[in-house]
């Protein structure tokens, strides 16, 4: 299955003593199971009022959509996605990966989220949670259960 390649989109730089060393700990694992590729973008100019989220936000977007190919799966993690369990990513990647995707783009966006524009360009959307993390932190737990789904559909033992 390491033909299977996966693109995650990020923006912003995980904190170096937090989070860094987790992502790369779960980047390393899933080596044995997917090309995977991280590209992380810097943020967009910093608001200095909720106003100017919007303009930030596309300035995010552009970055990002520059990145995804015609023939990609486009996946943005967000509030307002699908909400699944382990197994139920593990299968839907399995599927993805048996119809022959040529590579998934996941995206995560900035503490202020992804601009529509890259929400409407996803083939479907992801929840983490109904709960609010912080965007470092979901990287971390997205590697994790992109980690996870890898070893179910390995019948590996790591998820139990």
């Amino acid at each position: 299955m390491t033909d299977m390649k996966i693109l995650l989109i990020c923006i912003g730089k995980p904190d170096r003593k937090l989070y860094a060393p987790a992502c790369e700990e779960y980047e390393k694992r899933l080596g044995r199971f997917c090309d995977l590729e991280v590209r992380q973008l810097a943020e967009g100019p910093v608001p200095r009022s909720d106003a100017e989220i919007p303009k930030c936000l596309a300035a995010e977007a552009e970055k990002i959509l520059a990145l995804i190919r015609g023939t990609d799966i486009v996946i943005p993690l967000c509030i307002g996605g699908k909400a699944l369990s382990s197994e139920e990513f593990a299968q839907d990647l399995g599927e993805l990966r048996d119809r022959g995707a040529q590579r998934i783009v996941f995206v995560i966006g900035s503490s202020h989220g992804l601009d529509p524009s890259v929400v409407s360009r996803g083939d479907r959307t992801l929840s983490m949670s109904r709960m609010t993390f912080p965007h470092q932190l979901a990287r971390v737990m997205f590697l994790e259960q992109l980690y996870r789904s890898f070893t179910i559909l390995n019948h590996q033992t790591y998820h139990k």
